[in-house]
């Protein structure tokens, strides 16, 4: 069993997507484009463009439609509240935004149980009470082969959160401070990394000390991974921001924007093209208004 890699997503179709601006503040890849219902229209054409793209090459997809109410202008990202995993937990994850929290909906956690047995639950919820934050795998990147989990320090992502998810689920982690071409802090760590079961996706100059970015590449390469490095300007057209799927046949695809598949050099091209069908859907007022892109759309479910 490829404990790596699923072919099931969970993903939430937007009826109020929008500029969130209770993210904006840590969030430097957001920026309002464009007015109310104009931009929920554009970024259900490019959802329901991308879902059929998925649904074409064999990956199952968990379908949520979105409520009106509460208004949750981020629900398309549903991979930060939730995570799955092999053994049958279900992970729920503490939010910074207060109407990010409201994206626990009932009729999701349905969905999910519907297609997921869950055999226990992980609630770290408890943790927004005390302003912790850990927001699923957008803070943390999971090798769970080898449980490991890679996560750059912000705002988003406590330590203390960290260590419990790691204590209750078996993982070692590795962390780190990754910062933009700006010094500022990069809000969630999977806009600059990418771990599949082949490769290592990852903006090593990001990484300031050379200490913390030595046990990076370090790690990686203990447990067989081969490095391929991306650049601030790459990371910016969320190049780090991919996702690895199989489907049912066993066909392994790299999912990512066509905005960071246009920023890949041509030798990284073929060198995942090797293993992968790169799958590249159209997302551009998701990525612009909403500061997320392909990956942070999908939820995985083992």
């Amino acid at each position: 069993m490829d404990m790596q890699t699923t072919s099931t997503v969970f993903m939430v179709k937007p009826v109020r997507f929008g500029f969130n601006p209770q993210t904006a503040q840590s969030n430097a890849f957001q920026k309002k484009e464009g007015y109310g219902i104009q931009v929920q229209e554009a970024a259900l054409r490019e959802f329901l463009a991308y879902a059929t793209l998925l649904r074409a090459n064999g990956i199952s997809i968990a379908l949520a439609e979105d409520t009106q109410e509460p208004r949750t202008p981020d629900s398309i990202f549903p991979n930060n509240w939730f995570s799955t995993h092999e053994d049958g937990t279900l992970v729920l994850y503490p939010m910074a935004a207060p109407n990010r929290r409201e994206e626990r909906k009932g009729h999701f956690l349905e969905i999910i149980k519907k297609n997921f047995k869950v055999t226990r639950t992980v609630d770290l919820t408890h943790y927004e009470e005390e302003g912790l934050f850990l927001e699923g795998t957008g803070s943390m990147i999971l090798d769970r082969e080898n449980k490991i989990v890679y996560a750059c320090r912000s705002p988003r992502t406590d330590m203390k959160v960290l260590d419990d998810f790691c204590t209750q689920l078996g993982y070692t982690p590795v962390t780190f401070e990754s910062v933009d071409r700006n010094g500022q802090q990069i809000y969630h760590t999977n806009v600059m990394m990418c771990v599949g079961t082949a490769y290592a996706i990852v903006c090593l100059e990001s990484i300031a000390d050379p200490q913390e970015r030595e046990n990076v590449v370090t790690s990686l390469e203990k447990s067989g991974k081969k490095i391929i490095e991306i650049t601030f300007d790459q990371v910016n057209k969320f190049a780090g921001n991919m996702l690895e799927l199989r489907n049912g046949e066993g066909k392994k695809f790299l999912v990512m924007s066509a905005t960071a598949r246009k920023s890949l050099t041509s030798e990284q091209n073929r060198e995942l093209s090797k293993t992968y069908r790169l799958l590249s859907p159209q997302l551009e007022t998701i990525e612009t208004n909403g500061g997320g892109s392909a990956r942070c759309m999908l939820a995985e479910i083992f």
